[in-house]
Formats: C-alpha cells, sequence, structure tokens
C-alpha cells in the first residue's frame, strides 16, 4: 500500500518521511520528488493527494479551532485508504469537537491508529517560544513544578512508521514519552550543563501567562495554552510509558541524548 504522509515536511512528517522513504509527501509547497500539495484549507487537493494510497499518516490542521469537518471531509474522499495512524496529543481530552473529536474519527476506519505524544524535545530548539527562552537564558512557563515526559519527534516518528507499516493493524491509542519526567526547571539544569550556558526556568501565573502568549496571538487562544501549562502544574503529564520500547524495540531516547 502506497503512504501519503499528510504534513509531511513538518517535524514528526520530516522524521516518518526518512523512515519511509518511498511515501509521498504531502504538502503546501511541494519542491521535490516524492512530494504532491496537499492543503488542508484547499480540498481540492485531497483528491490528487490521495490517489493510490492505502495508508495516511494525518496531522490536522494547526490552529484551526474545531478541525473535525474537514478531517471528516477528507476521510470520506479517502476510499482506497485501508489505515489512518492520526497525530494526536496526550494533552486533548477526548471530546464532541474540536481535536478531542478527531481520535472517533479515525477509529471508523478499518485499521488506524492514534498517537498521543507528550510535549515534544524540539520545543527547546528552533523556533518555539522555550527555545527563544533557552537562548535568552530564561525558560518562563506556568507550569510550577509539574513534571513533563518530553518525547524526541524522533521517537514519534519511529513509532508512527510501525503503526503504518506493520502487518496486523495496531487499533489502539499509543501514549508516547520519553524515559523520564522533568520539569522545566530539571531541563534547565540539563541545558545548562550539556551546553555550558546558564538557562533557568521562572514560573509565573496563568494570567500573566495568558498574557505572554497574547502577543502575537488570539486572546482566546493564548488562554488555551495557557491552561495546559497550568494542567502541568497540576501533574497532567508527570507519567512515563514504554510504547517507544514496546512498538519499536528499543528504548526512548533521554533529554540529555536528544541535546548532546
Amino acid at each position: 500500500m502506497n503512504t501519503l504522509i499528510v504534513g509531511g515536511t513538518g517535524t514528526t512528517g520530516s522524521r516518518l518521511a526518512k523512515l519511509l522513504p518511498d511515501a509521498r509527501v504531502g504538502t503546501r509547497k511541494p519542491v521535490r520528488d516524492g512530494h504532491v500539495r496537499f492543503d488542508w484549507d484547499v480540498p481540492a487537493t485531497f483528491d490528487s493527494a490521495l490517489e493510490g494510497v492505502g495508508r495516511v499518516y494525518l496531522i490536522p490542521p494547526v490552529g484551526v479551532a474545531d478541525p473535525a469537518p474537514v478531517v471528516e471531509s477528507f476521510l470520506a474522499r479517502a476510499r482506497q485508504v485501508r489505515r489512518v495512524v492520526l497525530l494526536s496529543s496526550s494533552a486533548v481530552p477526548e471530546g464532541a469537537t474540536g481535536m478531542g473529536a478527531l481520535p472517533a474519527l479515525v477509529r471508523t476506519m478499518p485499521e488506524w491508529a492514534v498517537l498521543r505524544p507528550s510535549w515534544f524535545m524540539q520545543n527547546f530548539t528552533g523556533d518555539h517560544p522555550v527555545a527563544a527562552g533557552v537562548r535568552d537564558g530564561e525558560i518562563v512557563t506556568g507550569t510550577g513544578d509539574g513534571r513533563v515526559g518530553f518525547v524526541d519527534a524522533a521517537d514519534i516518528a519511529a513509532v508512527a512508521a510501525r503503526a503504518l507499516t506493520d502487518p496486523l493493524p495496531h487499533n489502539t491509542d499509543h501514549l508516547i514519552t520519553g524515559p523520564e519526567a522533568l520539569s522545566y526547571a530539571d531541563a534547565a539544569a540539563i541545558l545548562t550543563e550539556v551546553t555550558g550556558k546558564p538557562v533557568r526556568h521562572r514560573s509565573v501565573s496563568t494570567e500573566e501567562m495568558t498574557e505572554r502568549f497574547a502577543v502575537g496571538l488570539p486572546r482566546e487562544f493564548a488562554a488555551v495554552l495557557a491552561r495546559l501549562d497550568e494542567d502541568i502544574r497540576g501533574g497532567a503529564e508527570d507519567r512515563v510509558t514504554t510504547t517507544v520500547e514496546d512498538v519499536t524495540g528499543r528504548p526512548a531516547r533521554s533529554f540529555r541524548e536528544f541535546l548532546s
């Protein structure tokens, strides 16, 4: 079965594409062989991207309050698709609307898996606000002493690859974490040790975090992000699973290994 990687140039999709070099990469701006135009905002791109495809790695549209209608429309057109692997999040609860409605849609497919990774280690690099804090020497969050099982996006991609290609469908949710739960203060200490550049963590209130996120973001969305920090502070992400090793046969990468 041919595979379509929706969002194939993104954080997990690009890593998955390296593991599945024969897969079709769906992207808004195709730039090389194997790429095909796919844009959630342009449903006319769906059919050509799905032509001859039997498996899909599905990254839902980003920044959409309720992506369920467009995802449902996409799946309705995926008549030849047998297996769908959805990238969700450990922070997204099941629900009737919004991101929480997507797992139920995917479970209607003949074969499926829902990936629920914890927060990415890649948030500490690149363009993420946490990465900006790393560069400035101070990470600001509303997480308090709450801990997170940060996970490497490469490990998420490895689980996705198996979920897409294993002979037997997984037909389950995979809660994916790294091998240890760390507070942001713990992560800052490891960053300081590995890089030699002092980094500290400063925790602020949910209200202040909302104001910080609201610089450049709609206030409603900023409040949602701030509440996710509040959930971490309350212990919602303080857990570790063995999913990476159970599925791939090798242990998940630690934060220290990721930085080295």
